[in-house]
């Protein structure tokens, strides 16, 4: 995304006044959604950042020009005090959702309890923890307890903890806004159980940073809990009836006496590009009303916050400007930035795929249209095939082809590509994509352009790493398909280029 394209800074007219002079800033959580639009907005400031991602990746340093990447987990207590060394406030947004609603509780608390010890051991000044909202004198959702809990563990040390609790958090790419948008675009009508008239209340991300920015810059903030939501107090009903009334939708709403929430959350994951694992820890909190209880943070950082109807219009402009900067599916399967590269792997795959054409196209154009795969646009043809293997996916809760793309027009290495993730990419020569479906194995697919004399030598190659005896019997059972698929891909990528001349 060129700087033209970026979304204007956030805090643009906060009145609180930046303070970069107070030394480094630590981001965790950085290649998150939220993370990856804060880093950018403290460069925006002044500060000197410290991004914390779990594996190093050239993407970091073109993303974030002027920032400092370290690599740490919060499972490792050396490199997080390496982490935070000279670090004097520390933005706490480490979660462990996508781990799904049986696993992410216990670690959550492993993590925010190592990094209350490191952080301690560093002389951090301040953590500042974006948590979730939920009256805790009611019995919460696993998520939403989890967030309280976290928060306790990271207030039981000596350093200052500033924690933002916030509901539901709109904005474009956010897991929340993907799930009611989808349901509201593809359901025929909805039907709405006894917790959709629970209330709520929404926040847009960019209110979300504002407060995070606002409560570094603000001192007074310091040691406090604060609620932060926006102004308009909505069941999830009345959310859905206004996303219906901006997308020009008549979209019936039906009471349901049925309200099992298990089955919805695995309903909403077919029907959204959002996976089971986040859609039942998300859903699970549907019946906790999630509204704030104080409005002192509006005293403390003073602006009026988006109303949730401007909220999902900003959202759509970006989704409709194709200028995404963040997703929910950037942080995706959980450590799928430590997933083994294929250059790592050794010996190399015994199963490979591959099928090339000539052509007299130039390097630039074809790289251009194979770099488009994917998303709406599809994979230009045997899309049925496509969607029927992420069909498949989804119904054993994998992450199937409808997490489409962050952007139709771009691509940076580890952007998603409906059940591929992006490993590399070399202009005019390589895009490289790893598969995160569900498989016997690992695989790649490899996209690559080689000169040869005044043409061009346009190939792919499907590498497979199998697991067993299970492993061998899908590759041979999908080997027979991939001489139709791949033929006919690289000759409609061919196409295109004359297409788009």
């Amino acid at each position: 995304m060129t700087p033209e394209e970026l979304p204007e800074p956030y805090c643009d007219g906060l009145d609180t006044a930046p303070c970069p002079g107070n030394g480094p800033v630590l981001v965790t959580g950085a290649t998150g959604y939220v993370g990856g639009r804060l880093v950018r907005e403290l460069l925006e400031r002044g500060y000197s950042v410290r991004a914390m991602v779990r594996a190093p990746s050239p993407e970091h340093k073109t993303r974030w020009l002027n920032a400092e990447v370290v690599v740490a987990d919060a499972a490792d207590e050396p490199a997080l005090e390496a982490g935070l060394k000279g670090v004097t406030t520390a933005y706490y947004l480490i979660h462990s959702l996508l781990l799904g609603p049986k696993a992410f509780h216990e670690q959550d608390l492993v993590y925010a309890r190592n990094f209350r010890k490191a952080a301690a051991s560093q002389g951090v000044k301040r953590i500042i923890y974006l948590g979730g909202l939920g009256d805790v004198r009611t019995k919460l959702s696993l998520h939403l307890y989890s967030r309280v809990e976290v928060a306790n563990e990271l207030c039981g040390g000596d350093v200052p903890v500033t924690t933002l609790r916030a509901a539901i958090i709109i904005g474009s790419g956010s897991a929340s806004y993907e799930i009611v948008r989808h349901l509201v675009k593809n359901m025929p009508f909805l039907a709405i159980p006894s917790w959709g008239r629970t209330k709520c209340q929404p926040i847009a991300i960019r209110d979300v940073i504002r407060y995070l920015v606002g409560s570094l810059e603000t001192p007074g903030t310091a040691g406090k809990s604060l609620d932060i939501g926006g102004p308009d107090i909505l069941t999830y009903e009345d959310m859905m009836r206004m996303l219906a009334e901006v997308f020009g939708r008549k979209l019936p709403f039906v009471a349901c006496p049925f309200s099992n929430i298990k089955f919805f959350a695995f309903l909403a994951s077919l029907l959204t590009p959002v996976p089971a694992p986040i859609t039942l820890s998300l859903m699970a909190g549907l019946k906790n009303e999630v509204l704030c209880e104080d409005d002192r943070i509006r005293r403390l950082i003073p602006f009026q916050p988006m109303t949730y109807r401007e909220a999902i219009v900003s959202a759509m402009s970006r989704e409709e400007q194709d200028s995404v900067y963040t997703r929910w599916s950037d942080a995706y399967p959980p450590a799928h930035e430590l997933a083994m590269k294929l250059h790592e792997v050794d010996p190399k795959p015994k199963y490979t795929s591959a099928y090339v054409i000539v052509t007299e196209k130039r390097a630039a154009d074809l790289f251009k249209a194979f770099c488009c795969v994917g998303g709406k646009k599809g994979w230009f043809n045997g899309n049925w095939m496509w969607r029927l293997r992420g069909l498949i996916d989804r119904l054993f809760s994998g992450v199937g082809t409808s997490r489409g793309r962050r952007s139709a027009r771009e691509l940076r290495v580890n952007d998603v590509i409906d059940f591929w993730r992006v490993e590399e990419i070399v202009p005019n020569e390589t895009l490289l994509l790893r598969a995160e479906m569900i498989l016997p194995g690992r695989a790649w697919l490899e996209f690559h352009i080689r000169e040869l004399g005044s043409k061009q030598r346009l190939g792919v190659t499907a590498y497979f790493q199998s697991k067993g005896i299970w492993g061998r019997l899908y590759w041979y059972m999908f080997l027979p398909f991939h001489f139709y698929l791949f033929n006919d891909l690289l000759a409609q990528i061919e196409k295109s280029c004359d297409e788009s001349n």
